[in-house]
């Protein structure tokens, strides 16, 4: 069995080189027949050649000449002599007095453009809704009692060392905590050094109305001694407040202590 097999192969190749040998040389007869006919002619007698002439010669530009003369001159000009006029129209009548001539006079006929006057700018003018109607009354008040050496009742409410609650500047500290007031007078503080100024001391209050924090240097202070630092908190722990169960536990709020120079 295995030799049948081996023989039918044998025999299949065999016929597979003779096909292709076959092929090979059919197409290389028809590549040598398409050429021949077709292109590969030889032209006798051969074409002239054919060149191209390049000229490298630079085009010579003419060069003008320039013909120099000489230029034309006056004659000597006699400069003490009357010069002479070649036209000169004069009067045989003579007049007594100048010929003046009128203005001319701008009119609806004429070719004198009259310039009309420029419009005036119109003035500003204050706007009634930014003007403050406070500022028509006058207050005389406000001036003299401020250059006093002391402190006086004269003085306005919201001035820089005013009472607030009194409205008057008196130097008493003045106490701010949201609907709380205090019980007797605020504690003075107690200082001996020659410094001045506003020390604003933020505070905490109980329900029972005791300051049971107090820390300075709270915005609006301008100084920053530390003695009087120390106679802020110490009398900011002494202020008592009313009693309110509806407040918070830890209500904040501010005393303001005004230092003056003994």
């Amino acid at each position: 069995m295995d030799i049948h097999n081996r023989k039918l192969q044998q025999n299949t190749e065999h016929k597979a080189k003779i096909t292709g040998v076959v092929m090979t040389l059919v197409l290389h007869v028809l590549a040598v027949c398409v050429v021949s006919f077709t292109g590969l002619k030889y032209i006798y007698p051969p074409p002239a050649e054919q060149s191209v002439l390049i000229d490298f010669s630079e085009e010579v530009q003419p060069v003008v000449q320039e013909l120099r003369g000489r230029e034309p001159q006056a004659e000597e000009i006699n400069r003490e002599e009357e010069v002479k006029l070649a036209q000169k129209s004069q009067s045989p009548i003579e007049a007594d007095r100048e010929n003046l001539t009128p203005e001319t006079q701008p009119d609806d006929f004429g070719d004198v453009e009259t310039p009309s006057p420029e419009p005036e700018p119109e003035k500003p003018k204050l706007d009634p809704r930014a003007a403050f109607p406070g500022m028509a009354k006058k207050d005389t008040s406000l001036t003299a009692a401020h250059a006093a050496a002391e402190s006086s009742e004269k003085f306005k409410a919201g001035q820089a060392d005013g009472n607030t609650i009194k409205g008057r500047t008196d130097g008493k500290p003045n106490a701010h905590v949201k609907g709380r007031n205090t019980v007797g007078n605020i504690p003075h503080p107690a200082y001996n050094v020659q410094e001045s100024g506003v020390v604003v001391v933020n505070i905490w209050v109980d329900n029972y109305g005791n300051v049971v924090k107090a820390v300075p240097g709270g915005d609006g202070t301008t100084v920053l001694d530390k003695t009087l630092y120390a106679a802020a908190r110490n009398a900011a722990m002494k202020t008592h407040f009313n009693v309110s169960a509806d407040a918070p536990a830890m209500q904040e709020g501010t005393i303001t202590y005004y230092f003056n120079l003994k």
